[in-house]
């Protein structure tokens, strides 16, 4: 299967999950000189692999589409970041509604450190689109592998296309259960010493973990 097909099943498959909807959203996966990004406007279900739209890494882009309006923060990620391999970004339903408090999500659960620390980072609200937001995203996902992107939505990365979007669904449940715990009053958050020994362990989860 081509990066192209693999591409567009990802954004179908993060609609039919329930992590989007339409033809908001967006996908990428890196490859060779530059990345594939999902196009602008067009939902997913009308498109076809020829769709996808192939950019450097200069921001030029070549194909019979316009790129997704968000490719900014994907090219600064993909620069910043050796390991980040795909990007999912998502309008998920509780994931959009916690990043509309312009707070990071603390560490209510031990499996916030899933994405790489003690919280969540959310950024501020920016303009989507623009260099403001990419340079926020950027500050955000320092060291981490999700985070929420203010009054927006979600933003998840990982080596392939399976693991961002595996993440960006995990993101999305601990937001709907830390939603829950604000109405019922906020919990009891977990400390620092019990986060750090979590994020050590998860260091050694998993099947193919060293």
């Amino acid at each position: 299967m081509s990066f192209a097909d693999k591409l567009l099943s990802t954004a179908r498959k993060m609609n039919e999950i329930g992590l989007n909807h339409g033809s908001a959203g967006n996908v990428s996966v890196r490859c060779e000189d530059g990345y594939l990004i999902t196009p602008t406007g067009m939902a997913y279900d009308m498109c076809s692999p020829e769709d996808m739209v192939q950019m450097d890494m200069s921001g030029g882009s070549s194909g019979r589409c316009k790129p997704s309006s968000e490719w900014r923060f994907h090219q600064d990620l993909y620069a910043s970041r050796s390991d980040i391999g795909a990007i999912v970004h998502t309008h998920s339903t509780f994931a959009t509604a916690v990043s509309c408090l312009q707070e990071n999500v603390p560490a209510f659960h031990y499996m916030v450190a899933v994405a790489g620390g003690k919280d969540i980072r959310c950024t501020p609200y920016f303009t989507f689109g623009t260099e403001e937001l990419s340079q926020a995203a950027v500050e955000a996902m320092k060291d981490r592998k999700a985070c929420l992107l203010g009054n927006h939505g979600l933003l998840a990365v990982g080596e392939d296309l399976p693991s961002a979007l595996a993440m960006a669904l995990e993101i999305e449940k601990l937001c709907e259960a830390y939603a829950m715990v604000r109405q019922l009053g906020g919990g009891k958050m977990i400390d620092d010493v019990e986060m750090d020994r979590v994020i050590e362990k998860f260091k050694g989860y998993g099947q193919f973990s060293d």
